[in-house]
C-alpha cells in the first residue's frame, strides 16, 4: 500500500470511492433516504473541490487503483475516511489514520471525528472513545452519528 498526498487530479476517483461505500457499505446501517441524502447522485463537484482544498488529505493506492482517502480538517478533525469495499479490512483505513495522526503530531496531539454507525467499531479500535451521539441534518434527512475523541497521549 502506498500513502501519498491527495492532488486535486484525484477528485473523480475519491467522489466515486465515496459515493460508492457510502451507498454499498453505509448502507447496512441508514435507510436508502439518508443514504440518498449523504452521497447524491450525481455529486456536486465544486463542493468537494473546495472542502477537499481546505484540508489536508492522503490516498492510499494498491496496485495503482485508489483503495480509500482520509482528511484532516484543521490539525485535530478527522473529516472523511473512506475506504474503497474490495480493500476493507486490509489495514488500508488504519494506514491511513494513522499516517494522518502522525503527519499532525501524533501521541501528544487530541484528535476527534463524528463516526457513522459504521465507522465507530473501526474508531473505537484505533483509540477513540465515544462522547455523545447526536443526529445531523444533511439534504432535509437526519443521520445517527457518534462524536469521538482520541486523547492526548503524554510522554511523546
Amino acid at each position: 500500500m502506498k500513502i501519498r498526498v491527495y492532488d486535486p487530479a484525484d477528485l473523480g476517483r475519491i467522489v466515486e470511492l465515496f459515493t460508492a461505500t457510502v451507498r454499498g457499505v453505509n448502507a447496512r446501517d441508514y435507510s436508502s433516504e439518508q443514504v440518498a441524502a449523504w452521497a447524491p447522485i450525481p455529486p456536486d463537484l465544486e463542493r468537494w473541490r473546495t472542502r477537499l482544498a481546505a484540508q489536508r488529505v492522503w490516498v492510499a493506492e494498491i496496485d495503482g487503483e485508489l483503495a480509500g482517502f482520509c482528511s484532516l480538517a484543521g490539525d485535530d478533525y478527522v473529516d472523511f475516511l473512506y475506504i474503497d469495499h474490495r480493500f476493507q479490512r486490509k489495514g488500508v483505513a488504519r494506514g491511513l489514520l494513522s499516517h494522518a495522526e502522525e503527519q499532525a503530531g501524533g501521541r501528544s496531539r487530541r484528535f476527534h471525528t463524528q463516526a457513522s454507525i459504521t465507522a465507530r467499531p473501526f474508531f473505537e479500535s484505533m483509540g477513540y472513545v465515544f462522547r455523545t451521539a447526536q443526529e445531523v441534518e444533511v439534504r432535509g434527512a437526519r443521520l445517527r452519528n457518534f462524536i469521538m475523541e482520541k486523547p492526548a497521549q503524554s510522554g511523546q
